[in-house]
């Protein structure tokens, strides 16, 4: 039986206490996944992973295709292949966009799974957001990107949502639930998204059923209490308001 693999680089709690060292390179994540989302060497943007290929939006909303030497201290990548395709139709808002995606997975029962997947289509409006180079140590990822977050928006414009779902017992290593970044099909345009209106869209989702986990090799990694991520905080930053 094929086996579908996600990568994912250290933890979501290490990112959220301020670990944000590099872990691999961008050439070495690519490794394992055509698909994906994550970030790079003191959250210096967000990442999208998409066709194999790795990008980069700054604060100002703009893309530029990420050098193979960048450090990521954190991301998570998968190949989306044959998963399974279906058309979407016009969603008013991010969370009607999460409940369809949520109630496909649950007709195959993947709950409890993880899941990447990608939405091209036509989206009225997106916003977004990106963060700036912020070089730290132990000061938490809320407080970096109150420091550099940019928002930006988007209008009637064709792209691609990357979307990963992680399973709310996994929540901690990764966010329960779907997180979402943004790719223009012009590859100029991007971010992390908080809101979201659709117009429509063809989705294709990937099951998959093992995880490897690449955590910080250097000592300073031990110093932190991933333990002591604080949950909300999470929460705050996913939705944009870091």
């Amino acid at each position: 039986m094929k086996s579908n693999k996600i990568y994912q680089v250290s933890t979501l709690q290490a990112l959220a206490l301020g670990y944000t060292r590099p872990v691999v390179t961008v050439s070495e994540l690519l490794e394992h996944g055509d698909t994906g989302l994550g970030t790079f060497e003191n959250v210096d943007g967000e990442m999208i992973i998409l066709d194999g290929v790795c990008y980069q939006a700054k604060p100002d909303g703009g893309i530029v295709r990420s050098e193979d030497s960048a450090g990521v201290p954190f991301a998570v990548a998968g190949f989306v292949k044959d998963g399974r395709k279906f058309k979407m139709e016009e969603k008013q808002n991010i969370d009607a966009i999460k409940l369809e995606l949520t109630l496909k997975i649950e007709e195959d029962f993947g709950l409890n799974s993880i899941h990447v997947a990608r939405i091209d289509g036509l989206f009225n409006t997106i916003h977004a957001r990106a963060g700036a180079p912020y070089r730290s140590h132990h000061v938490s990822l809320k407080d970096i990107l109150s420091k550099t977050q940019k928002d930006f928006s988007f209008e009637q414009v064709y792209g691609t949502l990357v979307c990963v779902y992680y399973p709310d017992y996994m929540d901690g290593i990764n966010a329960s639930g779907w997180h979402m970044h943004f790719l223009s099909k012009d590859r100029k345009l991007g971010g992390h998204v908080f809101a979201v209106s659709m117009a429509s869209g063809e989705c294709v989702v990937q099951k998959m059923d093992r995880i490897e986990i690449q955590l910080p090799r250097e000592a300073a990694f031990d110093t932190y209490s991933l333990k002591e991520a604080s949950q909300d905080e999470i929460e705050e930053v996913e939705q944009g308001n870091g």
